[in-house]
């Protein structure tokens, strides 16, 4: 499906980061849409003022008079991954004869006219397109892109432009990666997680290989030599690449990886770093610590030499990122102490933001860890404990939901470390934090809004 034939779109989770995002293409493109939320959120503002009809909270009715409000049918339906059968609007606009799309199928309509770049991995998919938009940006591309957060400098986690590449983040979570066909392909790494709908490592591992086989003929895989995951993914598939001419790029910190990361040096929240390709040298400078977000640099400018712009564009395009939102996020600083707020919500990711708090951090780093999901937790409760041990405290909250009912048995105790209630944890860790120290926010689902809170035990203390 492409936008010319889609015709009237109502969109189903219109406030959700995917939605939105899809949305927000098809608006620009010039595709007339409406949507409903479960609740008010301020993004809906956003649509109501470019004269969307929007809805709030589900009916069946609500098909109906939208279509009366616009005056003519809703020929399609986009879907989040929650609100499918049994949604009363999914099922009134099946029964009116809809067609019914995933929010990654709208995407891939969005995306049908233009040359993609899709970055998929368990880890870094977001910080890496967000990298490798602002980089094509930087390089004079009028990119497009839907990311699944906001890209600071861009303003938005979507935009149409008027250039020929588009860069998609790529979700593994429920297999929907495999609705695109990208030419340049970007797998981070490749780990267990999901396991409630894999149900096992090897089915992650496959669901990777399938999306390395729908790259175009002639494209580009990149992929992370550090991670073993990914190494052996490239094991893999390396031999069906070659007889459909897709091209491997690799990228690492080891001298056999076709870009190579080099030279990395941290000071306070920022680092810098050598990248080298074919005996060229670029000078990298980023506003975030860490070796996975240099890796996700690596990425994004492995992506762009694919694309066919130069080593040495491409490393100043990466240089211009400024952030995304939840990815090592300053949220404010109050009596000498920072606090920041990260999306990580694997046992490896925990890991990583950890070490990167602990590079920049000038005193001690404090954890306040939300769970998300009781299959994850259960399934990696150890690991998450153990992770958490590279902060000076840790303060955990109780597991966020977000789709699924408790599992017998598991909760945040788990994890080996005090579960506190929201109030607590803030006043907690504002007590336990002096100057030069570091409080991180960990976790997907709603710790981010308890950054303020410990900012106001914060400031309350001076």
């Amino acid at each position: 499906m492409n936008l010319e034939s889609i015709g009237r779109v109502h969109f189903l989770g219109l406030a959700g980061v995917g939605v939105s995002a899809v949305a927000r293409l098809m608006l620009a493109a010039g595709v007339p849409i409406s949507g409903t939320d479960a609740k008010e959120l301020p993004v809906l503002d956003e649509f109501r003022a470019a004269g969307v009809p929007v809805r709030v909270g589900y009916s069946a009715a609500n098909i109906a008079s939208i279509e009366a409000e616009a005056g003519e049918p809703i020929s399609t339906v986009i879907a989040s991954s929650v609100a499918t059968a049994g949604n009363p609007e999914y099922d009134a606009a099946a029964a009116a004869g809809a067609t019914l799309l995933h929010r990654s199928q709208g995407l891939a309509a969005c995306m049908a006219s233009r040359r993609a770049i899709a970055v998929a991995g368990t880890h870094g998919k977001t910080t890496t397109s967000s990298m490798t938009a602002v980089m094509l940006d930087a390089a004079g591309e009028d990119v497009s892109f839907a990311i699944g957060a906001t890209v600071a400098g861009l303003g938005s986690n979507a935009r149409l432009g008027s250039g020929e590449w588009f860069v998609a983040e790529a979700d593994e979570s429920d297999g929907s990666l495999l609705n695109y066909a990208p030419e340049v392909a970007v797998v981070t790494n490749v780990e267990p997680d999901h396991l409630d709908h894999y149900g096992t490592a090897e089915a992650v591992q496959r669901v990777f290989d399938e999306f390395t086989a729908r790259i175009v003929g002639g494209g580009a895989l990149v992929a992370c030599l550090d991670d073993p995951g990914a190494a052996a993914l490239l094991e893999r598939v390396r031999g069906t690449l070659s007889t459909r001419g897709v091209r491997i790029l690799t990228y690492g910190t080891g001298p056999e990886a076709d870009i190579r990361l080099s030279e990395i040096s941290t000071s306070g929240v920022g680092q810098s770093a050598v990248l080298s390709w074919e005996g060229q040298q670029a000078a990298l400078q980023l506003p975030v610590p860490g070796l996975h977000n240099a890796l996700n640099a690596a990425a994004a400018l492995a992506a762009g030499i694919a694309a066919g712009f130069s080593l040495s564009a491409c490393a100043a395009g990466v240089s211009e990122f400024r952030g995304s939102s939840r990815r090592f996020e300053l949220r404010g600083k109050a009596a000498g102490v920072q606090v920041y707020d990260d999306y990580a919500h694997h046992p490896t990711e925990v890991a990583a933001v950890l070490a990167a708090a602990r590079s920049a951090a000038a005193g001690k780093v404090h954890a306040v860890f939300q769970p998300h999901l009781f299959s994850r937790t259960r399934d990696f409760a150890a690991e998450f404990g153990q992770a958490l041990e590279a902060a000076d405290s840790v303060t955990v909250l109780e597991i966020y939901p977000a789709r699924e009912q408790p599992i017998a048995g598991v909760s945040a105790k788990l994890l080996g470390h005090p579960v506190l209630d929201r109030q607590e944890a803030a006043r907690t860790v504002a007590a336990a934090a002096m100057p030069g120290d570091m409080v991180l926010t960990i976790g997907a689902g709603d710790v981010t809004h308890l950054a303020p809170q410990i900012l106001t035990a914060l400031q309350e203390r001076q």
